[in-house]
């Protein structure tokens, strides 16, 4: 594969000032995209990877915004489109967690979580799509994740929400992908990441995976890269597990 096969493209990555995020949208820069760096709050830590962005030589812009809310989603769709020309890719990223107890969990909670994984994923697809299908040319990635497939206790809307997120990118792979438009899901493990208190402890394992450790998240990041490479046209639909092997399922 070439060493720059995102020469030109640009993309937009939610939650993008840190963890796997941050890693998305820094592996996308050093294969050639202009990076749209969107974050809910954090505008320091989401103008550091900018910074870190122009060091590799494309282009980057920071839009501070909550992807739930569809007029934001839309100025921030906006801008990109007027600095960059096009949007070529989105990785829906963006999520939440806040553990608790089922029997305990406030509806405001059970619904702001869900929002930010599939509404968050709407208003950006909806907002982008009709720029790529002008182009001819688009790749949707959405981050999942192992929970929603494995089953985890106190945590009932954030695995809605991913599992939610994986039958919306199939709908738009089945709608869409006569149109030179790819819709893929990755759905990591556990990855060594930066965890804020609000998401809670992690998890025990029940069982080691094959691979006996945390992913990287350069490694999550590396299958992000995967599905968005001009050669990987025929990957439409498709759940991609980078978990050591923990769930081998589809």
């Amino acid at each position: 594969m070439d060493t720059r096969p995102l020469e030109g493209k640009t993309a937009l990555v939610t939650g993008a000032s840190r963890n796997i995020g941050r890693s998305v949208a820094l592996t996308l820069s050093d294969a050639g995209a202009n990076i749209i760096v969107n974050t809910l709050q954090d505008n320091a830590a989401a103008e550091g990877v900018a910074a870190e962005i122009e060091e590799q030589g494309t282009g980057s812009m920071v839009h501070v915004g909550d992807v739930t809310e569809s007029g934001v989603v839309q100025k921030m769709v906006d801008a990109g489109i007027e600095k960059f020309g096009a949007i070529d890719i989105f990785i829906s990223n963006a999520s939440a967690r806040g553990q608790v107890d089922f029997l305990d969990m406030k509806y405001e909670n059970w619904r702001r979580v869900i929002d930010i994984s599939l509404d968050g994923a709407f208003h950006c697809t909806q907002a982008i799509l009709p720029m790529m299908i002008e182009n001819g040319w688009g790749r949707i990635v959405t981050l999942g994740g192992i929970a929603w497939h494995l089953g985890t206790a106190r945590r009932a809307n954030n695995l809605t929400g991913k599992a939610g997120l994986t039958g919306f990118t199939r709908a738009l792979a089945a709608e869409f992908g006569d149109r030179g438009i790819t819709a893929n899901c990755i759905s990591p493990g556990a990855v060594d990441t930066i965890r804020p208190a609000s998401a809670g402890a992690i998890p025990q394992r029940a069982v080691m995976p094959p691979v006996p450790r945390n992913a990287k998240m350069d490694e999550v990041a590396s299958a992000a890269l995967f599905l968005c490479h001009p050669q990987q046209a025929f990957i439409n639909g498709q759940v991609i597990h980078v978990n050591g092997g923990m769930y081998m399922g589809s």
